[in-house]
């Protein structure tokens, strides 16, 4: 059983980003070959530049540090693409840590600091208009407690739950197959594992499964599309 909340520090990746550690959990928010280019690699170039929709609803599993929202904020930008984020998180940070985070600059030198601090404060459980383009709605709550017939269509998941060992439950066939009845049809799932168990699951709830290359310090990631 997890504590209610989590005591985390901070750690500095091969990239020059940072990312958290959990003593409880032995467990880092990113991997330590570097926080950025993980989060860019599995959810933006394997996932959001997969999409050919000019308006589209993501889901993801773990808001964590923002990070993978301040990419998506940032590429659909680029890309032209109108976006309604939906993330989830049991275990918010406070501003103590997250005022640590150095993304912000990283990502975009201009405007990357306010948007990932519009990220953070953003209120829970509201949807909230980032900027003309993005709209970011937050639930603080356990996946289990999700009420997932209340969610659109979605068109694209970034699973980025703690790890199977860590959080099992989360990578459960009853998980998996509430987040694929979420997804519309040809709608895309990136994660960063590559366990065997999780793409049979995935793949049972009804996703085409493959194994793609992963980010540095990784060989695999998962990919699926909703058949």
């Amino acid at each position: 059983m997890i504590s209610e909340h989590l005591e985390r520090s901070v750690t500095q990746t091969e990239d020059g980003s940072v990312t958290l550690f959990i003593p409880e959990l032995e467990e880092h928010y990113h991997s330590i070959h570097g926080a950025l280019q993980e989060s860019k690699h599995v959810f933006i170039d394997a996932g959001l530049r997969c999409i050919t929709k000019s308006d589209i609803h993501v889901l993801e599993a773990g808001f964590g540090t923002g990070l993978n929202v301040l990419l998506a904020f940032f590429e659909s930008k680029r890309l032209g693409i109108k976006m309604n984020f939906i993330t989830i998180e049991k275990y918010p940070l406070i501003e103590e840590e997250f005022s640590l985070l150095n993304y912000g600059p990283l990502v975009d030198e201009e405007d990357g600091e306010e948007v990932l601090q519009q990220l953070h404060h953003a209120p829970w459980g509201e949807s909230v208009p980032i900027s003309d383009h993005f709209t970011l709605t937050k639930y603080h709550v356990d996946m289990h407690d999700m009420k997932w017939s209340d969610l659109p269509s979605i068109d694209l998941v970034f699973y980025d739950a703690f790890a199977p060992d860590k959080q099992p439950d989360l990578w459960s066939d009853e998980m998996f197959a509430h987040v694929v009845r979420a997804m519309g049809s040809s709608a895309i799932l990136t994660t960063y594992c590559a366990k065997g168990v999780v793409r049979r699951s995935l793949q049972a709830a009804g996703l085409l499964m493959e194994r793609i290359p992963g980010p540095p310090g990784k060989r695999e990631m998962l990919r699926g599309v909703k058949r």
